[in-house]
């Protein structure tokens, strides 16, 4: 019996018993496409991600209390004003030529009031540098002066989800809005941002941070202070005059350093190791059913070997090698694991248009060769027992089955 005859029977074959095969397919397809659309989404994670720090800008670095190797009682307290003057300074100065901007923040979470609408959200006080450092679009109205930083004017900018919740519809530029007990104008609208994998900006209120300190949190330690340096080629430069500035100012050696500074870069790392991970979570987890698909493939194999003894008795007696034998059933197998292979990869790119999770998944080829390439190996791996179990029968053994 040459090739395409072994073909030609496994078909057969699986035409007889169609709902039985189609359940086989069913069980590999959804395997494969959980395979893929899960790594999908690991891949869409961290694209996300990674347009999110991509839109923050390659040079900006961030400064905030902590994270070093200091165990002093003061280490959560050493970021102030101060420390940002001393940074400016160094700027205008020449003294940080690689630094190009310095945007001191403090951050609270206060109750909001528009009219008849209330809600809670974060309130992050700045500088007017923070719109250009952050790329914070301002969509509608403007953004709040150094002038008004100056003079601590009663002045917002709010985030494009935040406008929405208070306002709908409705224009809010020159509206005015309560902030705890306090009125403030608002100036200007950002535009909304994609807020997937990092804190979203869509749901903050942005003030000059002069009223902040009076109004709100009083004259303590900053949040952070984030810096940009003159080019991506100058971060690691703009890093180091930041630190020697800050240490300077603070009179610490490096070596008792109370705050850390990171970059994108450094961002960018930490999050494609956390979504590699997820990602290889993922992929494990759709395995199994992949691996529960395969054993599937054995039980019907298995099943049809049974149902099938009598034929096979009837083709060894009339002369069937055992080899023809073992390629039908193992041709069957591989076949029905192969095709639903395929089927797996049309639904994965199907699902790929829809988000899981609030992630819209990214098909990485890698995972769909693989995909294929393991479904094919289940209908040779387990599909081997029952096509090697029909090729040993004896046939007077067949013949004599019921």
């Amino acid at each position: 019996m040459n090739v395409l005859e072994v073909i030609r029977s496994a078909l057969r074959g699986m035409g007889s018993n169609a709902m039985r095969s189609s359940l086989t397919l069913l069980g590999v397809l959804i395997g494969v496409a959980s395979v893929i659309s899960l790594v999908g989404v690991g891949a869409g994670s961290q694209k996300a991600i990674t347009d999110k720090i991509d839109a923050l800008g390659t040079t900006t670095l961030t400064v905030r209390s902590g994270g070093g190797r200091s165990t002093s009682a003061i280490r959560y307290q050493t970021l102030t004003t101060k420390v940002s003057d001393a940074l400016s300074k160094a700027v205008s100065t020449g003294l940080a030529p690689d630094l190009a901007a310095v945007v001191p923040q403090v951050t609270s979470s206060q109750t909001i009031t528009a009219g008849t609408e209330t809600t809670t959200a974060q309130i992050i006080g700045t500088s007017a540098d923070y719109f250009a450092v952050t790329n914070s679009r301002i969509a509608q109205g403007t953004a709040f002066t150094a002038n008004d930083l100056a003079t601590a004017r009663r002045v917002v900018v709010l985030g494009a989800g935040l406008a929405e919740t208070l306002f709908g519809t409705d224009d809010p530029v020159g509206a005015t809005l309560v902030v705890g007990s306090t009125p403030y104008l608002v100036d200007g609208v950002m535009a909304a941002k994609d807020s997937t994998g990092l804190e979203s900006t869509n749901d903050v209120l942005i003030v000059p941070l002069s009223r902040m300190q009076q109004s709100i949190t009083g004259y303590g330690a900053l949040s952070s202070i984030v810096l940009q340096a003159t080019g991506t080629d100058a971060v690691t430069a703009a890093q180091a005059e930041a630190a020697a500035v800050i240490n300077t100012n603070l009179k610490i050696d490096a070596a008792d350093a109370t705050y850390r500074i990171t970059n994108q870069s450094q961002l960018l790392q930490t999050a494609s190791s956390t979504t590699s991970t997820f990602t290889a979570m993922l992929a494990a987890v759709a395995g199994i059913s992949l691996l529960v698909g395969g054993i599937g493939v054995t039980n019907i194999m298995l099943v049809t070997v049974t149902e099938r003894t009598r034929e096979i008795g009837i083709r060894k007696a009339l002369g069937a090698t055992r080899g023809a034998i073992l390629g039908q059933f193992l041709t069957e197998a591989t076949v029905l694991s192969l095709l639903g292979g395929l089927l797996g990869v049309g639904a994965a790119f199907v699902v790929s248009h829809f988000s899981i999770m609030g992630v819209r998944p990214v098909i990485v080829t890698s995972s769909v060769v693989l995909a294929l390439g393991v479904s094919m190996a289940i209908g040779i791996f387990f599909g081997g027992y029952p096509a090697a179990r029909a090729a040993a029968m004896r046939p007077v053994d067949a013949l004599r089955h019921e």
